[in-house]
């Protein structure tokens, strides 16, 4: 074997394999080194050029240190001389991975990882329905994406929130239906999803079960009980369902499951720069109709938004556990799967 060291722009590091009366190229072109310049009468042996210019591969071996080069295959030029330093010293070999191919593993690691960070800050964010407060839009059990572009960018739309900078960056507005995610404003950290009801200024309350904003009652039109089902439950109880419809048009499930102290409240005011947000599943959600000191929501401030739920990725019904693998597939809800969140 035998190792080129570096000098002039000619070659990459690497060994090569010089057989005497061979006629083969030295070695893999991606694993060629630079030639470096010796006087004539070295110690160590020597390799002539033809032309003195560019080098590919071997013409003759004249003798165990004596080797005649071709100039062929275009390749970049070395130094215009005689002679170029050959030396039969090759790297010791190893068991051991190359440092540098641990280097490239690290490396594709961490561009993974950032690359994956930066989708998740500014992209789309996974996200699972832990609760049944988003019944019958949303069930536990489902996996969904999060738009963050939606709604520009706050410090809540970094990983752990940390405290960089405050209000929004490229703020988009949100929409009354929209069905969002948001850090708790009493804690910054938790994350919450609920359908948003009422705007900045707004005025929201409950009457008897029904919604009203701004005074006026929201159209909401009893349907059949099976769309309300919570996914478990196989049609086994069943609640009032009702299709309710808001003032721009957006329509959705609710679900009434009893009569609850939140099913008639005060009128709500919503601060500026905050929003009201509710649950579908009105008797079974803890949301801006119930206080912070009561371990509620309360209003929710514009720089709390994480995202826009937009779109399920994959449901299960929990009925298999994660080492089950032949109960993955009966437990998966394959009709929710890639459904858009209205």
């Amino acid at each position: 074997m035998g190792f080129f060291s570096k000098k002039t722009d000619a070659y990459e590091v690497g060994t090569v394999t010089i057989k005497k009366g061979s006629d083969q190229l030295i070695g893999d072109k991606t694993l060629w080194s630079k030639l470096t310049v010796a006087e004539d009468g070295a110690v160590m042996g020597k390799i002539r050029i033809d032309g003195g210019t560019e080098v590919y591969g071997v013409k003759s071996i004249d003798g165990d240190t004596q080797i005649t080069l071709t100039k062929s295959f275009g390749r970049p030029t070395v130094e215009n001389v005689s002679y170029a330093y050959f030396t039969n010293t090759a790297p010791a070999p190893s068991s051991k991975e190359e440092p540098d191919a641990w280097l490239d593993t690290v490396r594709t690691i961490v561009y993974a990882l950032l690359i994956a960070v930066v989708i998740r800050a500014f992209f789309f964010q996974p996200f699972n329905i832990p609760s049944g407060s988003m019944i019958p839009t949303l069930l536990v059990g489902d996996y969904l994406f999060v738009s963050k572009f939606t709604y520009g960018y706050s410090r809540h739309s970094l990983p752990w929130s940390p405290n960089l900078f405050g209000g929004r960056v490229l703020a988009g507005e949100p929409e009354r239906g929209d069905v969002i995610v948001f850090k708790l404003p009493s804690d910054g950290r938790t994350d919450y999803i609920k359908r948003l009801i009422g705007l900045p200024g707004d005025r929201v309350q409950m009457k008897n079960g029904q919604l009203y904003i701004n005074g006026t009652a929201v159209p909401r039109k009893r349907v059949e009980s099976r769309l309300c089902e919570d996914g478990t439950n196989q049609g086994q109880f069943r609640f009032n369902c009702y299709l309710e419809t808001l003032p721009n048009g957006r329509s959705y499930y609710t679900r009434d499951v009893r009569t609850s102290e939140w099913d008639d409240t005060v009128e709500y005011v919503v601060p500026a720069g905050h929003y009201f947000m509710m649950g579908d599943n009105r008797d079974n959600s803890t949301d801006s109709r119930v206080p912070p000191f009561r371990n509620g929501v309360g209003f929710v401030p514009f720089e709390n938004l994480v995202g826009r739920a937009d779109m399920l990725f994959f449901s299960t019904d929990g009925s298999a556990r994660f080492w089950e693998v032949w109960r993955w597939i009966p437990a998966a809800r394959f009709g929710r799967i890639f459904n858009f969140i209205e």
